[in-house]
């Protein structure tokens, strides 16, 4: 179990890195991706616990890859979903790329997750809890705590702050996708935080969900 902690925060560390690199090949920028304050992508994580728990290198390859793009899938789709009720905004949006469901998830990203997760379920992960077995449990499970500790903390700290983004997001308000109110929304928040402005950097095809309604309707 010890073993298990460690991987979710290496993997989610990991994922986070993908994260930058893939932004600054796509935006041409180094960004720190991610909803919370550390260098970690808790998504990444998550889902490299269900491979290491449900998945193993002696399953047929083809398996695994048409798993890992389903889970991958489930878990980007429902994320967005859930993201988009909550903040009323739009995360990501894959709606100008070939074969996407809702713009929430597309063929292209998920091949790549498929891809990534095979490397991940033969070599990365066998690698992984190979070095960490060398490691005596004790020491471990005092790297747990001081990593859950953080991780908490942080949860705590950006959630007071992310907050503050439905404040301008939801205002008597409908919900529309408009360039128009994407911007200010962006720029309220930028004027607002250092936090909010690392946010917006970190998702910047953000697009707030709103429509203004003229006072006569």
């Amino acid at each position: 179990m010890n073993i298990i902690v460690l991987c979710f925060f290496i993997y989610s560390i990991l994922g986070w890195i993908c994260e930058v690199f893939y932004t600054k090949f796509q935006d041409k920028a180094w960004i720190n991706r991610g909803f919370l304050i550390g260098p970690y992508c808790p998504i990444y994580g998550i889902a490299c616990l269900i491979m290491i728990i449900f998945f193993n290198k002696h399953e047929d390859i083809i398996s695994i890859f048409l798993k890992i793009i389903l889970i991958c899938g489930i878990l980007e789709y429902f994320t967005s979903y859930i993201f988009e009720k909550i903040f009323n905004a739009r995360w990501w949006d894959y709606s100008e790329k070939k074969f996407n469901i809702n713009g929430r998830i597309c063929l292209e990203t998920l091949l790549l997750f498929g891809i990534a997760g095979v490397i991940f379920v033969y070599f990365i992960n066998p690698f992984t809890i190979k070095i960490l077995k060398m490691i005596p449990n004790f020491l471990i499970s005092i790297i747990d705590i001081i990593l859950i500790i953080i991780f908490v903390l942080d949860i705590i700290i950006s959630s007071k702050i992310i907050l503050k983004f439905r404040k301008f997001t939801k205002k008597n308000i409908k919900l529309d996708r408009t360039v128009e109110i994407s911007k200010l929304v962006r720029k309220k928040l930028i004027e607002n935080s250092k936090k909010l402005k690392r946010l917006i950097k970190a998702f910047p095809h953000l697009k707030a969900k709103i429509k203004y309604f003229s006072k006569n309707k």
